[in-house]
């Protein structure tokens, strides 16, 4: 497994991982014992950096990670989340990063994950309502107590990057990025290359758009939450099937699938970026894990600029409320 180092000064970890989220809700229907199979299956294959959230299930996916590596710690880099809330309305969403509230959450996130130590401890979104530097130093409180390795953030902007780096050395920046997903390359990117801060890719096959497999929004189960993301909407779907299509064309030229070109894009843009590909299926585990034998040439660098400029996407990446969340987060 080929190794990228999080962070100017952080830890070597594959160099690609695994986005577990989907394991146990929003991508439609769930099988508990195949992503435990998958888990251990990128285990086996070298494939060590997991990400996980309290907010996913809610709660649930870290009790699955952590039933998936049990017996296994050592060969694992565990990332997980707090501070964003979930509730009984399946569709609210809060922010939490009062002090007291990151350290009650990362003991409640240490229990359910079955271990002694997180390797790399997230603010999954911004609290605009309390300053960074008293988040971060909660969290730095974690780190010299043994309880958390490193530190990260999730959607922060360049000021909030660099104010929360001034409180402790922050290792990873989580984002989202993609081809179809390049906001943070004229923000957050260089304010990270510049501090020697990594940047962990999230959806960086759009939410499975990229891999070419979706024809139509009714492919989705009724209880996908991508029915009601933007960019799966009717008229915006529309749009970015074309996309989807240049992409598939392009990866059937190359012998590669769309996903590993997708993959393969986002791999070449930096050795200090690692996408996090979701899945809950060994058979889309080996084949994201395939993408880092795709090389790109030079030729295929400027056509895949020409298929996906930034802003090529149709639609907002998140609905109203969320994309608030994080355009406060600056």
């Amino acid at each position: 497994m080929k190794k990228r180092r999080l962070g100017r000064n952080g830890p070597a970890v594959s160099a690609i991982g695994l986005g577990c989220m989907g394991m146990s809700e929003f991508y439609g229907p769930t099988d508990e014992a195949e992503s435990v199979a998958t888990i251990r299956r990128a285990l086996d294959r070298g494939l060590d950096f997991l990400d996980t959230a309290d907010a996913y299930g809610p709660f649930t996916n870290e009790e699955l990670v952590g039933r998936a590596i049990r017996g296994r710690r050592q060969e694992v880099f565990l990332a997980t989340k707090f501070g964003l809330m979930r509730s009984a309305d399946p569709a609210y969403r809060g922010v939490c990063g009062r002090p007291d509230y990151v350290r009650s959450a990362c003991e409640a996130s240490l229990k359910r994950l079955g271990v002694d130590v997180i390797d790399l401890y997230y603010q999954h979104r911004v609290d605009p309502e309390v300053p960074i530097e008293e988040t971060v130093g909660a969290m730095a409180s974690l780190v010299q107590e043994g309880k958390v390795r490193f530190l990260g953030l999730s959607e922060a902007g360049p000021q909030t990057i660099r104010r929360a780096h001034a409180v402790y050395p922050i290792t990873a920046l989580q984002s989202e990025y993609s081809l179809w997903t390049r906001d943070h390359e004229d923000g957050a990117l260089p304010v990270c290359r510049e501090l020697g801060i990594a940047l962990v890719a999230y959806s960086p096959l759009g939410r499975g758009f990229l891999t070419g497999t979706l024809a139509a929004p009714d492919d989705l189960a009724a209880d996908d939450f991508r029915r009601t993301n933007p960019r799966f909407q009717e008229e915006h779907f529309r749009k970015n099937l074309a996309l989807a299509g240049l992409i598939r064309q392009m990866a059937a030229g190359k012998g590669c699938t769309a996903a590993q070109l997708a993959l393969a894009w986002v791999l070449s843009r930096g050795e200090d970026i690692v996408p996090i590909p979701g899945t809950k299926r060994r058979k889309w585990l080996e084949e994201n894990i395939a993408a880092l034998e795709v090389t790109l040439t030079d030729e295929e660098q400027r056509r895949l600029e020409a298929i996906a400029p930034k802003g090529v996407a149709s639609g907002e990446r998140y609905g109203e409320a969320m994309m608030n969340f994080m355009r406060k987060a600056t």
